[in-house]
Parts: C-alpha cells; structure tokens; sequence
C-alpha cells in the first residue's frame, strides 16, 4: 500500500474507533441538534473517505475496522537467544520412541516471553499461512461490484437523509436502509474469487442484516415486547439466570 493510503486508513479507523464517544460528548455539551450534527459530519467523512479509497486507490471490498488489529502474539519476535539457539543448529524437537510424539528439545526452549504451545514447524507454518492472507491483494472489482460497494459505504448518508424527511418514526428509512444493505449484497454474491478478509467481511454484513429486527420502528413495534416476554420467562423458569435477565 501506498502512503497516502496508508493514512487515509489510518484516519478512518480513526473515526470508527471515536465516533461513539465524539456523539456522546456531544450530545451532553450542545443537545441533540449538536448530536445529529456530529453524527452528520462522521458519516460523511467516512464515506469521502471510503470512496477515494474504493475508487481511487482500488482499495476492492473494505472490512470494518479498515486496519486489522496486530496480533501481538504471532508477531512476537524471537529473543537473541532463541535466535542463537537457531543458528546454532541445535535440534528443536524430540521425537518419543515408542509414542512417536513430538515435543521441543530441552535445549531449545525459548524464553518466557516467547514461549508457546505446540511444535515449532506448526507456529512457523500457522504463521506463513497467516502472513499470505494478509499480504493477498485485494480482489478487482467491475462495475457491477464497484456499484454495489458505494450503495454500502453511501446507506449511512442516506439513512441520514430520509431520516430528516420522513422522522424518525416512519417505517421508510427502516425500509430503505434494508433494500440498499440487501442490494449491496446480492450484487456483491457473484464475486467467487475472494480472500478470506473479503470473505470474512461479506459474511460479517449478512450477519448485521440480524440488527434490523432491533431497530426502530420494527423493534417498537414487534421486537421489544417479544424479547421482554422471553426474558421474563427465563428469568421466571429457569434457575441461575433470573439477576442476568432481571
């Protein structure tokens, strides 16, 4: 990746992370006109930012968060005595025997910081194969796909903007933040060639499509009493959950 997007993904998992508490904050300082506002200006700076990046950069399909999280324990480098150890060619593993198992060398046991359980041939290809997935390049996209990728990074922007047409209690912008989520969807399920990110975040937004049955009006209406009821039923008849329930 390039520098420059490089940054704008550092700045958009910027604002993912901060937008929560930047509404809040808000909405206690200046009210709720200050809220909205807020919120107005996230969304739309996330899709600016998303759309140079998509359009651009062919940035392909975007995950959420932009930037994978660093998982310290597979990145963890080895201390210079493990790297003696290494170089110096001493066995890594024992092989039993009569049980055939194998297990690491006393000889060549790192040290606590760095230790681990299982084979070292095991960590080491765990983490190759982890390092290729990451590395993949991300898959190109036509137009069609190019289509249904804008209609989910512009949904929230035009969430916004049937809210403030139709109220918050109108069924329509329940209704057209589901067709567009669904939409982007079904376009994007021709798509065959995809990493396991891209894979991973198409089944992460199908998954979300869940939260639409506890979003209002549809949870005002239908959801809220249900789920009350099935809550006070475990709370009422099944021992051990009542105070979770409750």
């Amino acid at each position: 990746q390039s520098l420059p997007q490089q940054k704008l993904l550092t700045w958009l998992s910027v604002l993912e992370c901060v937008e929560v508490f930047a509404e809040m904050g808000t909405a206690r300082v200046w009210g709720e006109m200050g809220r909205w506002t807020i919120i107005v200006l996230i969304q739309l700076a996330k899709a600016v930012l998303r759309l140079l990046l998509l359009l651009w950069y062919k940035a392909g399909i975007q995950t959420s968060p932009p930037i994978v999280p660093l998982n310290r324990e597979q990145q963890q480098p080895l201390h210079p005595q493990d790297m003696e150890d290494n170089s110096s060619g001493k066995d890594q593993t024992y092989v039993g025997r009569r049980s055939n198992r194998v297990v690491r060398s006393l000889q060549s046991t790192p040290s606590l910081q760095s230790r681990h359980w299982g084979s070292p041939q095991q960590r080491e290809e765990s983490q190759s194969r982890r390092a290729e997935e990451m590395n993949q390049p991300p898959t190109p996209l036509g137009l069609q796909e190019t289509i249904a990728e804008s209609i989910y990074i512009t949904r929230p922007l035009l969430h916004l903007l049937s809210l403030g047409v139709w109220g918050q209690r109108s069924w329509k912008p329940w209704l057209l933040s589901a067709v567009l989520d669904i939409s982007s969807l079904s376009l994007l399920s021709d798509l065959k060639d995809l990493n396991r990110r891209e894979r991973a975040e198409l089944r992460r937004r199908t998954i979300l499509l869940l939260y639409y049955l506890l979003r209002s009006p549809f949870y005002d209406r239908y959801s809220e009493g249900r789920i009350l009821l099935l809550l006070r039923l475990l709370a009422d008849y099944v021992p051990g959950v009542g105070f979770v329930t409750r």
